[in-house]
């Protein structure tokens, strides 16, 4: 199949948004034509990568906005106005592409939101939507742990999302979509609200398959201290607090273990306070934001991964964890809620921030006491990485959704 992508995102060896693209672009390159439209500023690193492994299938369209249009676009500072200019500016020349070629689909990548428009999916072609998160909300009950920014933040996430799903060219690209993947349950029902015909829940987040065997050579640990492992940024959403204060009980009754958070963000001040107050600093260690190499290190060092993040779509790092074999404590919730399943770690439930840090104390302590079923928990991890969430797997998923959608179109074709 000829096969547009629309990717905003799209860079190498990058996490997050650039990397859904890019391995996204790959992985449909190795079954299909591919045409991917993506920004000007990633066009080196695309380069770069396919000098040392090129991908002949791949076609790839460098595209921007004029100088004028793109001036205030620093940082983070008005992305979702550059975003939605650029989405409009594209669809122009993807018009101009499918005359030359003649399109069989159009996918959308990244950036993968469902309340952010696609203009592409104008195009009369069949057009797949995702997988697209940010359905994922923290439960309100938790809302009255948050500082100030954390309130002010989740209001406004709110708000732009409401705001979002109003949006006529949203609404439109969900009617527009033979199949709409989402990443999470939450996404799901999000999706279904503004109209989408067919919806499946689909992982946007995969490892590839280099970076699998790397993370299955890290032996299993056996030794002492029992230490736990926190990783990401330091933000209200990720749930540390949670984290810190289920570890600080959980310690009462196993006080040699340890705790080890690594990442940097503005609640890292915070945190510290909390562990000075809940009088575990000695046993806790924040060692900041650290390179992969180092984190995957760490990892090594630690006996269980702890994720109490309260919106999150992707989870990699759960990910990782499950490949190099340790057992992961998640809430179970957005992204890492479909990872992680009773054969490979332990999932809490949500209902209030008592509770929660309750339920995450008793499951470092079900797993401290119990080497041998974190091992059975680990050895299981890995196998079901490398089943549901390696990207080579992700490809040939999408090639059955593309082929899917072609055999219904041939079909309708033929009664028509």
């Amino acid at each position: 199949m000829k096969v547009l992508v629309s990717a905003y995102a799209c860079q190498p060896e990058k996490g997050s948004e650039p990397g859904i693209g890019w391995n996204w672009v790959r992985q449909i390159g190795c079954i299909h034509q591919v045409w991917a439209i993506t920004r000007s500023k990633n066009r080196a690193s695309i380069e770069t990568a396919l000098a040392e492994k090129p991908l002949p299938n791949a076609h790839f369209v460098y595209f921007d906005l004029p100088c004028w249009a793109r001036f205030w676009r620093k940082d983070n500072r008005g992305i979702r106005l550059h975003y939605y200019l650029w989405q409009l500016a594209a669809y122009f020349q993807a018009r101009k592409l499918h005359r030359e070629i003649t399109f069989d689909l159009i996918h959308h990548v990244t950036y993968g939101s469902y309340w952010r428009p696609v203009f592409l999916s104008l195009l009369p072609v069949p057009f797949v939507w995702g997988p697209i998160g940010g359905g994922e909300s923290a439960p309100r009950a938790f809302w009255s742990s948050y500082g100030l920014r954390g309130k002010a933040y989740e209001v406004l996430r709110d708000l732009a999302r409401a705001l979002g799903a109003r949006d006529p060219f949203v609404r439109l690209a969900a009617r527009r979509a033979a199949v709409a993947l989402a990443a999470t349950e939450e996404t799901k029902t999000q999706l279904k609200a503004l109209g989408c015909r067919k919806v499946s829940v689909c992982s946007n987040a995969a490892l590839p398959t280099e970076e699998l065997q790397g993370l299955s050579n890290i032996p299993f640990r056996q030794g002492n201290p029992f230490r736990l492992l926190s990783v990401g940024r330091l933000l209200h959403w990720k749930g540390f607090e949670l984290g810190l204060k289920a570890f600080a009980q959980f310690h009462r009754q196993f006080p040699e273990s340890e705790y080890w958070i690594i990442g940097e963000g503005p609640e890292r001040k915070r945190l510290e306070k909390l562990a000075r107050e809940m009088e575990v600093t000695r046993s806790v260690s924040f060692w900041g934001a650290l390179p992969r190499s180092e984190v995957l290190g760490k990892l090594a060092e630690c006996d269980v991964l702890v994720h109490p993040s309260l919106h999150d779509s992707g989870g990699w790092v759960c990910l990782e964890a499950m490949a190099a074999g340790r057992p992961v404590i998640c809430l179970d919730l957005g992204g890492p809620g479909l990872q992680v399943t009773e054969q490979t770690g332990i999932k809490v439930p949500a209902i209030s921030p008592l509770q929660a840090i309750a339920d995450l104390a008793a499951a470092m302590g079900q797993l401290a006491g119990d080497p041998d079923r974190r091992l059975r928990l680990g050895r299981c991890a890995r196998l079901r990485v490398a089943e549901h969430f390696a990207w080579d797997k992700k490809g040939e998923q999408m090639n059955q959704i593309y082929h899917s959608i072609q055999s219904i179109r041939t079909t309708q074709a033929r009664s028509e």
